[in-house]
């Protein structure tokens, strides 16, 4: 709700300021020329995004996916041993984390909300520590394949889209460790504050 507003105040200025010093015109012409790079820019993604999740539906079927997310289960238990009881909860949070790697924001999303809405029951609307852990683990994923940002490099004329993969890798690394630092201290404080 807060975008609509925060969109629709930038269009009507944008009118207003053409209206008052004269540039309509102009502004117009802008917004077409936008709509029109938004659309290429959809189309030519479109086609690098088909091409990573047909990757992603091969490793399923070949089980290299499964593999992959049981290679993270002991890292998984020891960071979220509430949630890894249940192999179901397990099964997705690991799926989710395996298709971050592969930077397939797209295909991790709907294993992130599976696996956050069955670690959210029984919390009584009131997000529980590993809760908001596994919010971090999905939002500052580590990357090895940043395969959307790749595409939109790609549709954006770059000769070599995955040459960011050290920077990518980089700034995962320390976004994940700064997530899990931050959560960690604030389930303490939390810790704390119940026992008082």
């Amino acid at each position: 709700m807060t975008m609509a507003w925060i969109w629709t105040g930038m269009v009507v200025l944008s009118l207003a300021f053409g209206l008052i010093f004269g540039r309509l015109d102009a502004v117009s012409a802008a917004a077409l020329e936008g709509a029109r790079s938004a659309v290429e820019l959809s189309l030519s993604m479109a086609g690098v995004l088909c091409l990573w999740s047909g990757v992603l539906e091969i490793m399923n079927a070949s089980g290299l996916s499964a593999g992959l997310a049981k290679g993270f289960r002991p890292l998984l238990r020891r960071l979220l041993p509430e949630a890894c009881r249940d192999t179901e909860t397990l099964a997705a949070v690991s799926a989710n984390v395996s298709a971050n790697l592969l930077g397939l924001g797209n295909a991790a999303t709907p294993l992130g909300i599976r696996a956050a809405r069955r670690m959210a029951r029984g919390c009584g609307g009131t997000a529980s520590n590993e809760l908001c852990l596994l919010v971090v683990l999905n939002t500052a994923s580590i990357q090895l394949l940043p395969a959307t940002i790749a595409s939109v490099r790609a549709a954006a004329g770059a000769a070599a889209p995955f040459d960011i993969l050290p920077a990518v890798w980089l700034a995962s690394a320390l976004s994940v460790t700064a997530g899990l630092l931050a959560a960690w201290a604030l389930s303490r404080r939390d810790r704390r504050r119940t026992r008082l």
